[in-house]
C-alpha cells in the first residue's frame, strides 16, 4: 500500500470570485514507503499548494489525499494528527525558532504531540545528531547560531516528531555551497537510517539529481512527469521548455549522446565517468 496517494487532487483559490485560479489540477500520483521523491517545477507551477494539501494545511477543492490508504479528511477533527505523520519544513524555517535554547525548540514538536519531557528530549537529541548539531549547540539560544545551524535546528524540530513522511520545501535556499552540500548530505543520511519517505522540493536540479529515487515534475498545476530520476532528466529538452535547467553534467552527457556517442544521461560526475571511461578506452569512437 502506498504511504501517500492522491486521486484527482485539485485546488482552486478564490472559488466563486472573479479571481479564482486553479493552482493544482487533477493530480493523481502514488508514493511508496521509503522513497526519496524530488519535486520540481518553475515558480507558479503548483508545487507549494500541492505539498500543503499532503498534510492537510489546505483542503482540496476536489479529489483526495490518502495517507496509508485513508482519506486524511475523512475525520476533519483529526487532521492535526495527520500533520504529525506528514511533517512539513517550510522555506526559511529558522524564522520560526523562538525558544530559550535550541534543545527546547527541538523538543517543542514532540511535546506538542503529547509526549513527556524525557521522551521529547530523547527524540530531540537524536534529531540533533542527524543534522549535525553538537551538545554544546543545544544549550545555546537559537539566535546565537549561524544561518546554516539555525536551518538545521529548525529541520531537527520536525525530524524529532518522527514523521512517516518528511516534506522539505527548498531546504537549502539561501545557504552557501558548503552549507547546502552539508545539509543535503545530512538529509540523505537521515533517510538511509530512518527509511521513511522524503519529498524534497527544490529549484536545484543538481540537488534533486544527487538524492531522489523518482522525480515529480509539475507545470501549470499538473503532474506532467513522474518517473525514475535518470529517465526524467533524459527528457532535457522538454524540461527546458518548462523553464527548468538541467545539471551541467547531465547536459554534457545529453549533448554527447546527441552527437552519436553511446552514453546514458548522467546525474553525477561519477556516473559520467563510468559512461565515458569505456568510450575513451576505445579511442572515443562513436556508437562504440
Amino acid at each position: 500500500m502506498p504511504v501517500i496517494e492522491t486521486k484527482n487532487l485539485t485546488f482552486t483559490y478564490g472559488v466563486g470570485t472573479p479571481f479564482n485560479k486553479t493552482a493544482v489540477n487533477d493530480v493523481s500520483i502514488s508514493i511508496e514507503h521509503g522513497e526519496f521523491i524530488g519535486l520540481i517545477g518553475h515558480t507558479g507551477s503548483g508545487k507549494s499548494t500541492f505539498i500543503q494539501m499532503l498534510n492537510g494545511l489546505l483542503r482540496p477543492t476536489a479529489g483526495k489525499v490518502l495517507l496509508n490508504g485513508k482519506d486524511i479528511w475523512e475525520e476533519p477533527k483529526k487532521i492535526r494528527a495527520v500533520r504529525f505523520k506528514v511533517g512539513m519544513v517550510f522555506q526559511y524555517p529558522e524564522n520560526q525558532l523562538f525558544e530559550e535554547t535550541v534543545l527546547k525548540d527541538i523538543c517543542f514538536g514532540p511535546g506538542n504531540m503529547g509526549l513527556g519531557a524525557a521522551e521529547s528530549e530523547k527524540r530531540a537529541r537524536r534529531a540533533a545528531q542527524f543534522v549535525g548539531l553538537t551538545d554544546d549547540m543545544l544549550q545555546k539560544s537559537p539566535f546565537e547560531l549561524s544561518g546554516g545551524e539555525k536551518r538545521r535546528a529548525a529541520i531537527a524540530g520536525v525530524i524529532a516528531m518522527d514523521p512517516d513522511v518528511l516534506i522539505l520545501d527548498e531546504p537549502t535556499a539561501g545557504l552557501d555551497p558548503n552549507g547546502r552540500d552539508m545539509l543535503l548530505s545530512q538529509i540523505y543520511d537521515y533517510h538511509k537510517t530512518r527509511r521513511n519517505t522524503i519529498i524534497l522540493v527544490s529549484h536545484s536540479m543538481e540537488d534533486i539529481a544527487k538524492v531522489a529515487d523518482r522525480v515529480l515534475v509539475m507545470n501549470a498545476g499538473k503532474a506532467v512527469m513522474f518517473d525514475e530520476t535518470r529517465k526524467i532528466f533524459a527528457n532535457g529538452r522538454e524540461l527546458e521548455k518548462m523553464g527548468l535547467r538541467l545539471p551541467q553534467i547531465t547536459e554534457i552527457t545529453l549533448r554527447l549522446r546527441n552527437d552519436g556517442y553511446k552514453i546514458s544521461p548522467a546525474l553525477t560526475v561519477g556516473q559520467a565517468l563510468e559512461e565515458l571511461i569505456p568510450i575513451m578506452k576505445k579511442g572515443g569512437v562513436k556508437n562504440g
